[in-house]
């Protein structure tokens, strides 16, 4: 069994994630990295994409992030996200929903934009 680390995966609307974890897979802009346990230091921005976590129990789990930038210790990883969202809780259909049903101009915006985050990131949302 691998060393567990500690990993934060952050968005400005809350904490996704806070939890000892065997390996962190983010989509680094140089490309996909794995970050484990004694990884040396880093700190590289993030392109919209998927990250997977490992848990220490040995539970995958995927989060949809939209940019930001991950903080890499050997004790530990925070990525802190512009946007982020678990991939089971995408629902495209709600989204479309949420653009066509706008109050404003500011809220249609901001909902066709996610929309469209969402949509070409469709492909990494299908179950591997």
């Amino acid at each position: 069994m691998a060393e567990a680390f500690k990993f934060e995966l952050v968005s400005p609307e809350r904490l996704l994630v806070s939890e000892q974890v065997e390996s962190v897979v983010i989509p680094g802009a140089e490309g996909e990295m794995t970050v484990m346990a004694q990884h040396a230091p880093v700190m590289t921005t993030i392109k919209p994409g998927v990250v997977t976590v490992k848990t220490a129990a040995g539970k995958e789990e995927r989060y949809v992030v939209f940019g930001g930038f991950a903080d890499i210790l050997p004790s530990g990883c925070t990525l802190l996200a512009e946007s982020a969202v678990a991939v089971g809780d995408i629902r495209i259909q709600e989204a479309r929903e949420d653009a066509a049903d706008a109050k404003d101009d500011e809220a249609r915006s901001k909902a066709e934009q996610f929309l469209s985050q969402l949509t070409t990131l469709e492909g990494a949302l299908l179950p591997a």
